[in-house]
């Protein structure tokens, strides 16, 4: 296991959209990469068999020995699967093309929904055991509504849905809020929405304005008040294997994403302190 980790079991959010090219994986990554440059510990699981986060955090195919394949199948414990980045407090578990026979290895196997949620309850028990932690876990889901987001779903606290601003934007997010509500009700009780981020935002165009208005008159505050621009320098970021915060920190698109991390952190806070005052 890379890096010592001390404080409390991690928050663990799965980042889903059906919908491709919305900005899931560049979300995962620098989402990661803020909490990680604002002190917290982090885990990024690559749940894509493409394995885009693994590549954008500079992991290549070579030093993918152990990835969430493994993982999945049983024949690893997560713990094993986890490497170091480039960002001190970022570990990930890296995924291959293998990730995508998954689904069919897995069609009879036992409580097959329920395999990352196992895995990651096994690490969380071994973390407490040795004293270390991590502060959050966030799973790159694939661009379905396949066995593997399931998986995911079925593993996390929380949803966080990347929205890029276009116009079948909302026609897109209803039909992933019903898949999250079957999964509340069949599988995962616990599942909530940790909130919906505004992607690939122009502010010059009105289009992009006038999705975010929609957005937020059907969600209200479930929408974060950062948007993330559209911006060259996030989309260079990964040919360098690099997130964008290492490949240029001053940019907008770096910018947003600490202050997206920012606002999830004080979410939380907020949200404990609620907790707190329930009676028992």
């Amino acid at each position: 296991m890379p890096e010592a980790y001390r404080g409390k079991a991690p928050k663990v959010i799965a980042i889903a959209n059906q919908k491709g090219g919305v900005g899931k994986t560049t979300t995962t990554i620098n989402l990661g990469t803020a909490l990680a440059a604002i002190g917290k510990q982090v885990i990024i699981l690559d749940l894509d068999p493409q394995g885009n986060a693994s590549t954008g955090l500079g992991v290549p195919p070579a030093d993918r020995k152990i990835t969430t394949y493994d993982v999945l199948v049983g024949e690893q414990p997560l713990e094993r699967a986890l490497v170091d980045t480039l960002v001190p407090g970022l570990s990930l578990a890296p995924s291959d093309p293998d990730l995508s026979g998954a689904e069919l290895e897995l069609a009879s196997a036992p409580r097959r929904s329920y395999r990352m949620r196992h895995a990651i309850d096994r690490l969380r028990k071994r973390l407490a055991d040795s004293g270390h932690h991590c502060d959050y876990v966030l799973i790159d889901c694939p661009p379905s509504l396949n066995l593997l987001t399931v998986n995911a779903l079925t593993s996390a606290d929380s949803v966080l849905v990347p929205l890029q601003c276009e116009f079948f934007a909302l026609e897109g997010l209803s039909q992933l809020m019903r898949t999250i509500e079957l999964v509340r009700s069949n599988l995962n009780p616990k599942l909530a929405v940790q909130g919906v981020v505004l992607t690939m935002f122009d502010a010059r165009n009105n289009l992009s304005g006038q999705v975010e208005a929609d957005v937020r008159e059907h969600f209200g505050d479930q929408v974060y008040k950062t948007l993330i621009p559209r911006n060259v320098r996030v989309s260079e970021a990964p040919s360098f294997g690099k997130p964008v915060l290492l490949y240029d920190l001053n940019c907008t698109g770096s910018q947003a994403y600490i202050a997206l991390a920012k606002e999830i952190v004080q979410q939380e806070k907020r949200q404990r302190l609620e907790n707190e005052k329930v009676p028992a």
